[in-house]
């Protein structure tokens, strides 16, 4: 079997490497901008099958805009810590506002895309004192009371659901086989992406010791919640939510969660945010932040003057 060390995932680039403590674990970031603490802070959450490189796009951009910018790799991926349990929304969150404080910040924009997406929408009910805003790419909010899961992924999609719920086989055919890029591929659902340099780097994340496993359980986690009493607590929270400012972006070609019921609607919009604007990408897939990289870092700078404009303090 191939493994590669976390060090490798560590590329030079206008960014910096850190590790920081957060919730009883260790946490890699990528982090790009002012150094100040008193720079607003965007923290950037990736999704199933990536680590922080899936960012690379957006670091150097938004520090260029005078924000301060830390991709992090979540719990179980890239360089973080693997540990073997708390891979449920819930601790996801936990850790994301572990990660604000330990970067020095009281508050942070929170964007997500995929599965990291899932963690951004959470974080104003579970977090609600570090949140200023979330942007939501490529996720749509997050079932309603009765957890119903199927309405936000395409039908052919749902088998990967049914797949990652059976032991071990899942893990090593993102490792050792082509799955990983066979997913890419259909999520992706844009001819001729992944290209080879991408499809390289996310396998060798893949390969680190655990991060397969480790990012397999977030969504184990997800099916498994629906009916169980976590997921309806999370789901109640979610909820009675403190409605924040939202910026939702989602590709048109989404090859795993269906564009066409992704955003809300107006009444669930007002109930839900303090704010909220939807945007479909016609080019992109499930990965605008890389297929559609100057259109995603024009909106999410366009969306965060708003903020500045509507008189928030979060402002470079």
């Amino acid at each position: 079997m191939t493994t590669v060390d976390s060090s490798a995932l560590l590329v030079d680039g206008p960014w910096q490497h850190r590790f920081v403590t957060a919730n009883g674990a260790r946490f890699h970031v990528a982090v790009a901008g002012p150094d100040e603490r008193e720079a607003p802070l965007l923290v950037l959450l990736h999704g199933l099958l990536g680590y922080w490189w899936s960012w690379r796009h957006q670091l150097p951009v938004l520090a260029e805009a005078g924000y301060r910018v830390a991709a992090m790799d979540l719990r179980g991926a890239g360089a973080s810590d693997k540990p073997p349990s708390g891979y449920d929304v819930p601790t996801l969150a936990a850790d994301v506002s572990g990660v604000v404080r330990s970067l020095g910040a009281d508050r942070a924009v929170v964007i997500g895309t995929g599965s990291g997406g899932d963690v951004a929408w959470a974080m104003p009910a579970l977090a609600p004192d570090v949140v200023r805003g979330v942007v939501a790419v490529s996720s749509p909010r997050p079932a309603g009371p009765h957890g119903e899961i199927r309405s936000s992924f395409r039908p052919w999609a749902l088998r990967h659901l049914a797949f990652v719920q059976l032991p071990a086989f899942p893990e090593r055919s993102l490792t050792q086989g082509d799955l990983a890029v066979r997913l890419l591929a259909e999520w992706g659902g844009v001819p001729g992406w992944p290209d080879p340099e991408t499809a390289a780097a996310y396998v060798r994340g893949l390969q680190v010791p655990f991060a397969a496993h480790s990012q397999l359980e977030q969504l184990r986690w997800l099916v498994r919640s629906v009916p169980r009493a976590d997921g309806a607590r999370l789901r109640a929270r979610l909820e009675r939510s403190p409605r924040v400012p939202v910026l939702q972006v989602h590709g048109a070609k989404d090859g795993l969660r269906a564009a066409s019921s992704a955003a809300l609607a107006p009444a669930e919009a007002a109930r839900l945010t303090a704010g909220y604007r939807f945007e479909l990408l016609t080019a992109a897939g499930h990965f605008p932040a890389e297929q559609a990289p100057d259109a995603v870092n024009a909106l999410v700078l366009d969306w965060l003057a708003e903020l500045s404009a509507s008189g928030s303090p979060f402002a470079p």
